[in-house]
Formats: C-alpha cells, sequence, structure tokens
C-alpha cells in the first residue's frame, strides 16, 4: 500500500504547480474528474485529498466498484451504457461470465481484469490498484501536464530573453521540457532528488554575465 506521505507528496507537488502557473486548486483537485480518471469513489477521493484514511476495499469489492464506474462514466457513442453482452464480446468471455463479474459473484483474474480494461481502454491497474496509489498515479499524470506547460512557459520566455546569458542557454540547451518530462517519470522522490542535485553541480559551473 502506498505511504499516506507518498500520496501527500504528491498533492504538495501538484499544488506548487498550479500555483506558479496561476491554475486554480478546484481544477487540479476536482474529486469527481480525479474520481473518473482514477476509479476511486468520489467520497475516497475526498478524504485522501484532506490526508484522512478511507479504508481500503478487498480486491473484489474494489473491482466491481470501478467496473461499475467504468460502465456509467465510459459510455457508447450514443450515450448508452456498454450492455453485459457487449462487454462479454468486447472482452472475449462468455455473458454469463460477465454478468457475474459485473454482480460481484465471481472473483475476477488478472486475465478477466486485463480483458475489461483493455475494452474500456483504461490503463493495466485500473481496476485493481489500491485507492491511494490509483489516486496518486491520476495526480502524477496531472503533475506531468503541468510541468510541460511550465516548460513551454519557461522555454518561450528564454527564446524572447537576450540570448547572451549562459545560464538561459544552459537551460534551453538541455532542454528545460525533456528534464522535466523525464524527471516527472521517476518512481520516487528520492530519484527525483538525485536530478535535482545534478542539475545543481551543473548549474553552478554556469556563471551569469556581469
Amino acid at each position: 500500500m502506498l505511504p499516506p506521505a507518498a500520496l501527500a507528496a504528491v498533492v504538495a507537488r501538484v499544488a506548487a504547480l498550479a500555483d506558479r502557473l496561476g491554475v486554480p486548486h478546484s481544477d487540479v483537485f476536482d474529486v469527481g474528474c480525479l474520481s473518473s480518471a482514477s476509479g476511486v469513489p468520489e467520497s475516497v477521493v475526498g478524504a485522501l485529498l484532506g490526508g484522512r484514511s478511507a479504508g481500503e476495499p478487498d480486491v473484489q469489492a474494489r473491482f466491481v466498484q470501478r467496473l461499475d464506474l467504468l460502465r456509467r462514466t465510459r459510455l457508447k457513442p450514443n450515450g448508452r451504457k456498454y450492455t453485459q453482452q457487449e462487454i462479454a464480446d468486447g472482452a472475449g468471455m462468455s455473458r454469463q461470465q460477465a454478468g457475474a463479474l459485473i454482480n460481484g459473484d465471481r472473483r475476477p483474474t488478472m486475465e478477466h481484469c486485463d480483458a475489461i480494461q483493455r475494452f474500456f481502454r483504461v490503463h493495466a491497474g485500473f481496476l485493481t490498484a489500491e485507492d491511494t496509489e490509483a489516486l496518486a498515479g491520476t495526480l502524477r499524470h496531472t503533475e506531468q501536464e503541468l510541468l510541460q506547460q511550465l516548460a513551454d512557459r519557461e522555454r518561450k520566455a528564454s527564446a524572447a530573453a537576450d540570448g547572451d546569458d549562459p545560464l538561459e542557454r544552459l537551460l534551453q540547451d538541455h532542454g528545460v521540457r525533456g528534464i522535466a518530462w523525464r524527471a516527472a517519470q521517476l518512481p520516487t522522490d528520492q530519484h527525483r532528488d538525485k536530478v535535482a542535485e545534478w542539475l545543481d553541480m551543473l548549474l553552478e559551473n554556469v556563471k551569469r554575465p556581469e
């Protein structure tokens, strides 16, 4: 299970990026959007964002809850829910199997989860990840998007600045956007701290002109 401190760290990073970009917290921490993207119930999302424990359902209960969310939020082009038969056909199983999984009468296997996730076009682990990890994963995606926006803004500002500034050239030549994007893919804060240390050492060797 993801430690509460790890989720809090992701929340803090997203909040800090939103502040730098002038993005309202109500946009990046919209409970409904985060619930739809992560599969975590809105009440649990709210509790976790507030630093509170919300309990953790067992694997089967989590699967049923998230599959129900998928059926309510990932609709057909005509706006209707997918039927049990359509899910069964798309996931390569019988209608009886699909019905038992939807109703919670059968414990899902990894093959069932993979097939249904592919059918609804959601990422691996959507139906099974623990609530804290699922929410953290969604917030990391938000973090990556904000980092891209920040990198784009800084790149434009760099392009408009005096090209004789070696620090600005360093940021541009080494690709702020590329650095930010790669750093966001690292699995832990410890890995990101190593990147920050390396950049600090690199920047110490570059002096701004008097």
